[in-house]
């Protein structure tokens, strides 16, 4: 870990962020890989359980958004604390934020279990799917606290660097779901209830890796029980940036929810379309992210160390090198949309309005590296108001208004444009942000004298 450290300090910036970057898009692409496997099986039970796996998907999102909220937080923490050579209040926020990850994550299970039919209906099920996604729902949500307790440890293990060990991790994870899908689902009959015992033990797998990472004593950082510490401090610089996470990650359930339920107006065809353009889209997109959690250490470390010199080279190469990522996968996702969307499913009709859906969302995908880096940037400097508007703003502020309108409007094709008017609403945003925070950063790059932490202003 100690070369990781020093890497991120005086490493070559280009070749630091693509070995920092590499591992965590393999492991996100890997995820991603899962949840496009995952879809295929399920598809091929029909369309209602297709249907219904969109249903379910935004839910899961939200439990992986509790952890987030102490994964994200407090690895935004941690690496301004290593960056600043405070090991001990590092190893104290990274103790207390996985306990409160655990405490949380019980109380979420609980409430979810208990009210699952209502939050389904939330999501968009309608009665012609309310079995298959009740069915899938209780299996995930009772051991729901393996993905909240996975993305917390995933998260602070990438806060010290150990992006491969992250990597590994997923990819354990994400295969072993592969390898079990077709046994649960198809060789022991089990249906989509197969598919949700085999996540739910991949997603244990991914937690028991990480554990048995920071108890060999291979971490830079060493949690512990006696290590806990329920301070102001930990919590006000751990919630300040894991709140706006997780309030991204509900508002992306939320919105998707939208999505289902004013798809629904057309028919069970059209969720099931909407659902396998999300997670199209996401294979894309956790490339992007995967890139940016590489950046996020890297990003935290300098700052913390008042290089602002060498966090501003490392956004610059970020920048261009997520925005190459964009423009192949959109011009992929645009010429081989029908053949893409065909392999989750054989029903006409939802072929036909995932592939168009597929071509509009795929529209602003090239600039989705310019929104993600800056949103990342702000959150790793611990820029809670900044961070916190651009990360509700892809799937909340810019998305809702939209999801609202457009429908009313243009019926199906206005659920169809949505996240393509969301995304350009974004971008514009994001551009206004990004040109005051670069004026901010030449102001402290200029002024030696002016302190680092004047930049969260």
């Amino acid at each position: 870990m100690d070369k990781q450290i020093l890497m991120m300090k005086d490493g070559k910036i280009s070749t630091t962020l693509i070995k920092f970057g590499i591992p965590s898009i393999i492991g996100f692409l890997v995820n991603a890989l899962y949840n496009f496997v995952d879809a295929v099986f399920v598809g091929g039970i029909g369309t209602e359980a297709m249907a219904a796996a969109s249903v379910v998907f935004p839910i899961a999102m939200v439990m992986v958004g509790v952890g987030h909220t102490f994964g994200s937080g407090g690895a935004s923490y941690v690496s301004r604390l290593i960056g600043a050579s405070k090991k001990t209040e590092a190893e104290a926020t990274a103790s207390t934020s996985i306990i409160s990850a655990i405490i949380t994550g019980i109380i979420v299970t609980v409430l979810s279990v208990i009210f699952i039919e209502p939050i389904l209906r939330v999501f968009g099920a309608t009665d012609s799917i309310m079995s298959y996604a009740k069915d899938y729902s209780y299996i995930y949500l009772s051991f729901s606290l393996f993905p909240i307790l996975g993305v917390t440890l995933n998260n602070l293990a990438r806060s010290e660097g150990a992006l491969k060990v992250s990597m590994m991790a997923m990819i354990a994870g994400a295969a072993l779901n592969i390898a079990l899908d077709p046994i649960f689902i198809y060789s022991l009959n089990m249906g989509i209830k197969g598919a949700a015992l085999a996540t739910v033990i991949s997603q244990a797998l991914t937690v028991i890796i990480l554990t048995v990472f920071y108890r060999s004593r291979k971490s830079f950082l060493s949690p512990g029980i006696k290590k806990i510490k329920f301070s102001k401090k930990i919590y006000s610089e751990v919630l300040k940036i894991g709140i706006p996470t997780f309030l991204y990650q509900l508002l992306t359930s939320i919105s998707m929810g939208m999505l289902n339920n004013a798809a629904a107006n057309y028919g069970d065809e059209a969720v099931a379309a909407m659902g396998i353009i999300t997670r199209i889209l996401a294979i894309g997109s956790f490339v992007i992210f995967g890139y940016s959690k590489g950046f996020q250490p890297f990003a935290g470390y300098n700052y913390g160390s008042g290089n602002i010199s060498r966090l501003k080279k490392g956004l610059n190469f970020s920048l261009i090198f997520t925005t190459i990522i964009g423009v192949v996968l959109t011009f992929v996702q645009i010429m081989f949309s029908h053949q893409i969307v065909s392999i989750f499913t054989k029903n006409p009709q939802v072929i036909e309005i995932a592939s168009r859906g597929l071509i509009a969302s795929s529209i602003m995908f090239s600039l989705l590296g310019f929104q993600v880096m800056y949103a990342t940037l702000f959150l790793a400097l611990g820029m809670a108001r900044q961070g916190s508007i651009l990360s509700l703003a892809r799937q909340g502020i810019c998305f809702i208004p939209v999801i609202l309108i457009l429908p009313a409007v243009l019926g199906l094709d206005g659920v169809i444009f949505t996240q393509m008017i969301a995304d350009a609403l974004t971008v514009l945003l994001t551009l206004i942000f990004a040109i005051k925070v670069n004026s901010k950063l030449r102001e402290v790059e200029l002024s030696p004298k002016v302190a680092t932490a004047s930049v969260s202003k």
